[in-house]
């Protein structure tokens, strides 16, 4: 036999064997009980080259510049970080991506912002963030042909992070297609064109985390933000988030980070509220939210067990704005909101953002428990004040009844009537609430109750004066939790107390 027809035959035996073998495998996994893996090919990844060549002409690079006094400002910002709280190591994560030139002097660092943006319309508007663009001197944007051309801001929102620029590059400009972020579901691909560190048009891809994250910042209560795993650095600010479609669902925003640097942890803010500010810039110059008018706070195991609830979701009402669509609408204090227009509440989190797309003067229908009970309220939505705070308006009132006091032993406080001075001074109502004398125990200790503040229920029930406060705790006994409405301040809450069971549990 010659060379070539033996390898022939040795190389037909190791066919035959292998098939043989395979063949023998799977007779063994069927005889065992055990799945045999399918023949279907294993689909392949997606291929972003089309997606990339159709939109990297409508992605820019944004280039803020600065004066001395601006540049002392955007240096302080940064510092604080996105909550503007810089002692705060929890905000201190979350870096916001004013990105720089590579390998820039330090001198340049302190003058220059730089980010990224793409072309909503082929006139010339372009979408950026806030924060890129924010108190600068001059904006000029690069495109992919290496035109440079000098931006005009039209207008930006700080709380929802969201900048309209416009450029006249005397003809018509490459846009993107505009996407619903409303559709987007964990686990589906995104991709992102921008400018890392100066690196123009690079592109990153990975899935969507989650939907719907609050991210807690004061400055952006009113955002629910993508959660994605697409690499983010300083500079992709600003810059699109598409599907596989190739349209674009987000606007890079912001990261979660220790270093500076992409952790795997990245935020872009839902292009249907980018677009909701843009359309509000262009017809009114300004952005406006809506506001329901009252005031909340989380709900706690101990909460839940109290309102009856089944689970810690929803958000207590802790306070109501007179004169709101809420106080005209009936909600008041107890009261815990459920769901929002269907949307069920999971956390107090979840309620601004959609109160803040929800025009001004329209309705909403919410879901709340009130005495164990759900039930649909119906409330006209205000118009939140431009500097997107909803201070409660204090009440009236006056009352020229002698003191009364008592108190609570198995809670560890005393309290007494509120004097018409006092009601006048934090804007009391008459008949409204009994003020803490005196803590008397470890109970109220515990839970931070001080002298001064004003409890307004119990058990959701409204209590006027140390006599009713009496009333409504004379049946509390060891091993019971107590759920208490208290005014610190100009400010509601509840406050849960588990009275001990035994001596042992006192501490």
């Amino acid at each position: 036999m010659n060379r070539p027809t033996l390898r022939r035959a040795v190389y037909g035996a190791l066919v035959s064997l292998a098939v043989a073998g395979a063949a023998h495998a799977q007779t063994t996994q069927a005889q065992a009980g055990t799945p045999v893996a399918s023949a279907t090919p294993v689909a392949s990844l997606p291929d972003f080259t089309g997606i990339v060549q159709k939109n990297a002409p409508a992605v820019v690079h944004v280039e803020a510049k600065y004066s001395g006094k601006s540049a002392r400002k955007s240096r302080s910002a940064q510092a604080q970080g996105p909550g503007g709280m810089p002692d705060d190591p929890q905000m201190e994560m979350f870096r916001r991506f004013f990105g720089m030139p590579m390998m820039p002097s330090p001198e340049e660092q302190k003058r220059t912002s730089l980010g990224s943006g793409f072309i909503i319309s082929s006139d010339g508007y372009i979408l950026t963030n806030t924060h890129v663009v924010d108190d600068a001197d001059t904006v000029t944007v690069r495109l992919q042909d290496r035109r440079t051309l000098t931006a005009k801001v039209i207008g930006s929102d700080p709380q929802y992070d969201i900048a309209l620029l416009k450029v006249d590059a005397g003809g018509s400009l490459p846009m993107v297609s505009i996407g619903d972020s409303r559709n987007l579901k964990p686990g589906q691909w995104v991709l992102a064109i921008g400018s890392p560190f100066g690196f123009d048009y690079t592109v990153t891809q990975g899935i969507v985390s989650a939907v719907g994250r609050n991210l807690g910042s004061q400055d952006q209560p009113y955002t629910s933000f993508i959660q994605t795993d697409v690499p983010i650095n300083r500079g992709n600010s600003g810059g699109p988030l598409f599907d596989l479609q190739g349209r674009v669902v987000g606007v890079n925003s912001q990261i979660y980070s220790n270093t500076g640097g992409y952790l795997g942890v990245a935020f872009s803010i839902p292009i249907d509220v980018a677009m909701n500010v843009v359309k509000q810039i262009k017809e009114k110059g300004y952005v406006t939210r809506g506001q329901l008018g009252v005031g909340m706070q989380p709900i706690t195991d101990e909460m839940a067990k109290a309102f009856k609830l089944g689970n810690a979701s929803g958000a207590a009402v802790t306070q109501v704005t007179p004169g709101s669509g809420a106080e005209k609408a009936g909600l008041r204090p107890g009261d815990v909101i459920l769901a929002y227009n269907g949307q069920a509440i999971g956390q107090v989190a979840d309620l601004p953002p959609l109160v803040g797309m929800t025009p001004p003067g329209s309705k909403a229908t919410l879901q709340i428990l009130r005495d164990g009970k759900k039930q649909d309220v119906s409330v006209t939505i205000g118009e939140m004040k431009r500097d997107g705070k909803a201070a409660l308006a204090s009440g009236g009132g006056n009352s020229d009844a002698p003191a009364a006091r008592g108190g609570s032993t198995a809670l560890g406080l005393a309290v007494e009537d509120v004097d018409s001075d006092t009601r006048q001074q934090l804007g009391l109502k008459s008949g409204e609430g009994v003020l803490i004398s005196n803590i008397t125990g470890p109970v109220a200790a515990r839970v931070g109750l001080q002298p001064g503040d004003v409890i307004l229920m119990v058990n959701q029930q409204r209590v006027s004066n140390a006599a009713g406060f009496r009333e409504a705790t004379k049946s509390v006994k060891p091993g019971d939790t107590v759920l208490l409405l208290v005014r610190h301040g100009d400010q509601s809450g509840f406050v849960s107390l588990t009275i001990p069971s035994g001596k042992d549990d006192e501490g």
